[in-house]
């Protein structure tokens, strides 16, 4: 299987006062250690800015780019998201990186809450991802979109509405779709060649329905340990894997549990490690 990591599975997260953020030096390592053979960026700054340094420092570690995460305001008619956007691309051709996936940013700043979007907001938002999708044909690099807690995308009726209103590709997180409401099961089955990208999460169901009910937010359920080792939990990941191969789905499989960590003795590697065997397992 085409198997990546993620920083946010040590901890590296865009969202501020998140948690600890360990250094790139360990986390890159410890990626090697583990037997990966690609990551995710992580949020800006946590590897050189520049494409081909960010490339060369990689390839140091034997790890290849599989895709950037890059929260965008798409809703607001005032804000242009792609020249923005198209220097990223321009970014992340140059640097060889597979996939750029995006989310629909609130504007707020973190997960734990967000506006309603009114009609116009939604007109908006469909028109950016289609102009954004013609954008990235240019660079063949494809751009998806990440629904995602907390964000504009995030409900199974907003995941429609995306799926039914524009032409973008779906970046399947089987996490964040289960505590939104979306079985990422159907959701493949229903529409395969949606998917050109796949973070997988393994979710324990009763958290995840706090944060659906408001009980809990999304970064106290990470922190009471909402995404569990793959197969441990209540996403059937086999099934997904093994619907999304028979598919044709050629893509990565980006293991990643987002942990919020409170200093430098804490060790992620343990539920990486046993999430990888379990992936090793299905292959």
């Amino acid at each position: 299987m085409r198997i990546a990591g993620a920083p946010i599975s040590w901890g590296v997260c865009e969202v501020p006062e998140w948690g600890h953020q360990l250094d790139r030096e360990r986390v890159l390592t410890e990626m090697r250690e583990l037997g990966l053979t690609a990551t995710e960026l992580g949020p800006d700054g946590f590897l050189p800015p520049s494409p081909t340094h960010r490339k060369a420092l990689l390839e140091e570690y034997g790890l290849h780019a599989a895709g950037g995460f890059l929260p965008v305001v798409l809703h607001d008619p005032e804000h242009d998201p792609v020249p923005g956007l198209r220097a990223r691309m321009r970014d992340f051709a140059e640097g060889g990186v597979d996939v750029m996936v995006l989310a629909a940013d609130s504007g707020g700043g973190g997960y734990d809450q967000r506006p309603d979007l009114d009609a116009a907001g939604w007109k908006t938002l469909l028109e950016n991802l289609d102009r954004i999708t013609a954008e990235a044909r240019a660079f063949d690099h494809p751009v998806t979109l990440h629904p995602h807690v907390g964000t504009m995308v995030e409900t199974r009726e907003e995941v429609d509405r995306v799926v039914d209103g524009s032409a973008v590709p779906l970046c399947l997180d089987t996490g964040h779709l289960l505590i939104g409401g979306t079985d990422p099961l159907e959701l493949v089955r229903r529409d395969p060649g949606r998917i050109a990208h796949v973070h997988l999460k393994d979710v324990d169901a009763g958290l995840a329905e706090q944060v659906s009910n408001g009980t809990l937010t999304y970064t106290q359920a990470v922190r009471t340990g909402i995404y569990r080792p793959l197969g441990q939990g209540d996403v059937d990941i086999a099934g997904i894997v093994a619907a999304l191969e028979t598919s044709g789905y050629s893509g990565w499989y980006v293991m990643e549990q987002d942990v919020v960590l409170t200093g430098d003795r804490d060790d992620p590697r343990d539920g990486i490690r046993q999430s990888i065997a379990y992936l090793g397992g299905l292959a």
